[in-house]
């Protein structure tokens, strides 16, 4: 029913006023849209989200140290650190319960380790003490500055009680400060000694050979996605499987491979050779180094750059070439000034999964490229396989998170324009 009256308001068939009924089924539709999503988002939040915001927090959580030794941490606070002079009794006494402690729970040995990552021997000076420790009767023994130095030496030097107060705060920027080659210590940050500076090393050669390897996955993958999008179709399903042949080969497979083949009694060096374009004494190194990162990397993710410019170029009508040369211009103006444009945005998705996938890499490098041909994420895997430093680990993560996403919002800043609108902004006004 509707009221023809100025003031009336318009009724659903129920009687209830159609402005609140449309609001009523809308929100039904939002909440029916919600639920058929829900799997989708939870399974995000609990594969990719959670993991991030885990990676985060342990980049800057250190309570192992003021869990496992919490009398030693209070006590070493009214400490001066940089008097050169060691601690008094009180505190090593507190050590000496905590270390006890510790022996009697089997935690010491999580504490010396972390404290390890910071100054070395630390882990065998734990160890050491708490075998000694578990015998002692803290409220009879003593003094326990003596006998601590008496158990090992380390503990009547200085640097050894400066590490302990220098990493006993819950939370701590030392696993970032590691992650570019500094390091805290009881005067503040400073650079760690030269020959433990790589990681500054890792990082610029994982951000130019990423860049390195997408500009050639662009440099080869444009001919062949122009090729699939103005071959005949027979031609172009034909090329499509064997770009699609890569696929149905393992990683490692083609990864190893690669070294078989690069290697200086490998297929291509016995080709150079017997082509007598080099010597058979002078075979080329192309294994265990940045070369042998590249080659096999650029042929693992030339597929990934082909797809997203395969996509991009079937949407560009033929026509418009044909118009620009029927207009006078030359080939290459009329794929430099109509077509390539219309093909950025592939290129620039192309960029960006070529590109995020290259830096995260870890077991092409870490078969192929040797000491010289690694990334940071295989220093990454390092710490979280073998050191079991997860803080350092999760500090390079999240640098390395970081670092992506600018390169990635850059990336969309400069390509998300329509090629179409840059284009039809080209032509003259009438």
């Amino acid at each position: 029913m509707v009221n023809s009256s100025p003031n009336s308001i318009l009724l659903s068939a129920d009687g209830t006023p159609l402005k609140k009924s449309l609001s009523r089924s809308l929100r039904q539709q939002k909440i029916r849209a919600l639920l058929l999503i829900s799997p989708l988002l939870i399974f995000i939040l609990v594969a990719f989200i959670m993991p991030i915001v885990s990676m985060l927090s342990r980049s800057v959580e250190n309570d192992l140290v003021s869990q496992t030794l919490p009398a030693t941490v209070s006590a070493i606070q009214s400490w001066d650190a940089l008097s050169g002079e060691l601690p008094d009794e009180l505190v090593y006494k507190a050590f000496a319960q905590d270390i006890q402690n510790a022996a009697k729970a089997k935690v010491h040995t999580k504490v010396a380790l972390r404290l390890n990552y910071e100054k070395s021997g630390i882990a065998s000076l734990f160890k050491k003490t708490a075998r000694k420790a578990k015998k002692w009767d803290i409220e009879t023994d003593g003094p326990f500055k003596e006998k601590l130095i008496k158990v090992h030496k380390g503990w009547g030097e200085v640097e050894v009680w400066q590490t302990i107060k220098t990493h006993s705060p819950r939370y701590t920027s030392g696993y970032f400060l590691n992650a570019i080659d500094m390091r805290k210590t009881a005067e503040g940050a400073d650079f760690q000694p030269e020959d433990k500076t790589i990681l500054i090393k890792l990082f610029q050669r994982t951000l130019v050979m990423s860049l390195i390897i997408t500009f050639s996955c662009i440099l080869l993958g444009y001919p062949v996605a122009w090729l699939l999008a103005n071959l005949p179709m027979r031609q172009a399903n034909l090329l499509m499987i064997l770009v699609l042949l890569p696929f149905w080969t393992s990683l490692l497979v083609r990864t190893s491979a690669w070294k078989v083949m690069l290697q200086q009694q490998g297929v291509i060096n016995d080709i150079l050779v017997q082509l007598s374009l080099v010597s058979d004494d002078a075979r080329l190194i192309m294994i265990n180094n940045e070369i042998g990162t590249f080659v096999a990397m650029t042929h693992i993710l030339l597929s990934f750059m082909i797809f997203p410019l395969y996509s991009v170029m079937q949407t560009i009508p033929p026509s418009y070439l044909r118009a620009a040369k029927s207009l006078g211009a030359t080939n290459w103006t009329a794929f430099w000034r109509v077509y390539f444009p219309q093909s950025i945005p592939g290129i620039g998705a192309g960029s960006i999964l070529v590109f995020i996938l290259a830096i995260g890499y870890y077991i092409t490098p870490e078969i192929v490229g040797g000491t010289k041909g690694v990334f940071i994420s295989n220093r990454i895997a390092y710490h979280i396989l073998k050191s079991l430093n997860w803080g350092l680990a999760a500090a390079l993560g999240t640098i390395l998170l970081v670092a992506v996403l600018i390169l990635y919002w850059t990336c969309l800043l400069y390509t998300s324009p329509s090629p179409r609108d840059g284009l039809l902004s080209r032509m003259p006004s009438s």
